[in-house]
């Protein structure tokens, strides 16, 4: 494999992306300037060429970074399903490729929302490779995988899509919970590799929080459903073992998005879930989503998130189903969440 080295030097002036963060920097050793088919996880040193709709880039540390034409990040290479922001695959185009996500994710565009500016521009120098020349991959640095066995509690909260609340509502349910006594692990099992949703449930007061990207994924599209599953065995095998009592777990995106719509058909997801939260936007997608989500046999036990900011909406969901609204207020109340983990949950007011 053709290679420089990767100097002491260069990679402390190397801004390293939040998909990296369970990457140890004494194993980057070299760069192969002349790779070929990247594959997701493969961990590339870029060149910012041109500032478009990401200006800033998540650090290991959790800092947002302003990038600037010429600066040279590390981030991984990966898949992103984003319907209000971009669509993308691994892949470089004449010598360049596109920052795909503020996390730290790498790859080539294939469309994008109206609203969005072009992509971010970079120029792939070469894929990172530890001392024995082999290309540095995120799977390197996941978590141990094991089997969840059950025994605990777990919430699931999914949603209409990106942006309906489902962050805020699983927050919410882990502040409940953890104001109730418990120590709760928080989960997000698919997704795009981000801070925000960790730093969301560790400010709620999660025992512990792992994601995706601590079973080396930065990203989760196009993943088939087997390791999907065994990335959230992995997940809450790892929370059972931190000590936690209940689990509150996130699904992300909307439930027509193929990994989401794979783990509701999935034997093990409603095996492992006691009720699910829905997330959603207007009176209308929740409904149908909730409805969506009894037929896959998963019980529903209630509706949460942006729709609830409406007291109309409220109403108008209320009145075309029998599954009750849940405000962030009711979830984030000791007496309110603990109920809701109970063996057959009770609903109250908060």
């Amino acid at each position: 494999m053709p290679a420089i080295a990767l100097n002491p030097g260069r990679l402390a002036k190397t801004k390293m992306a939040f998909t990296t963060r369970r990457v140890h920097s004494a194993d980057l050793r070299a760069i192969d300037t002349e790779f070929e088919n990247p594959a997701p996880g493969d961990l590339v040193l870029a060149r910012v060429e041109k500032i478009g709709q990401h200006t800033g880039l998540q650090l290991q540390n959790g800092r947002r970074a302003a990038i600037h034409t010429g600066d040279e990040i590390i981030v991984a290479f990966g898949e992103r399903y984003a319907p209000d922001q971009f669509e993308a695959e691994v892949g470089v185009e004449n010598g360049r490729c596109h920052l795909i996500a503020a996390g730290g994710l790498a790859g080539r565009v294939l469309c994008s929302h109206a609203r969005m500016a072009p992509a971010t521009e970079l120029t792939p120098v070469g894929l990172i490779a530890n001392r024995d020349g082999r290309t540095v991959n995120l799977r390197d640095y996941a978590l141990s995988p094991v089997s969840y066995v059950g025994g605990l509690p777990v919430l699931a909260v999914l949603g209409t899509s990106m942006n309906a609340g489902k962050t805020t509502t699983a927050a919410s349910l882990v502040r409940g919970l953890t104001l109730a006594g418990m120590r709760v692990g928080a989960a997000k099992v698919t997704g795009t590799g981000a801070g925000g949703d960790i730093w969301s449930f560790t400010d709620a007061g999660a025992h512990k929080v792992l994601d995706f990207t601590d079973a080396g994924h930065g990203s989760t599209y196009r993943v088939d459903n087997a390791e999907i599953e065994q990335v959230m065995q992995t997940v809450l095998g790892h929370l059972v073992h931190a000590g936690c009592d209940a689990i509150v777990m996130e699904v992300a995106d909307g439930i027509f998005q193929r990994e989401t719509a794979e783990l509701m058909r999935s034997r093990l997801f409603r095996t492992i879930t006691q009720g699910v939260v829905f997330a959603a936007g207007d009176a209308v997608s929740a409904v149908a989503g909730a409805g969506m989500i009894a037929e896959a046999g998963l019980p529903v036990i209630g509706v949460s998130g942006v729709v609830t900011r409406s007291p109309l909406a409220c109403r108008e969901f209320e009145a075309a189903a029998k599954v009750p609204v849940l405000t962030k207020q009711q979830l984030s109340d000791p007496g309110f969440a603990a109920d809701l983990i109970a063996p057959t949950p009770v609903l109250r007011s908060a």
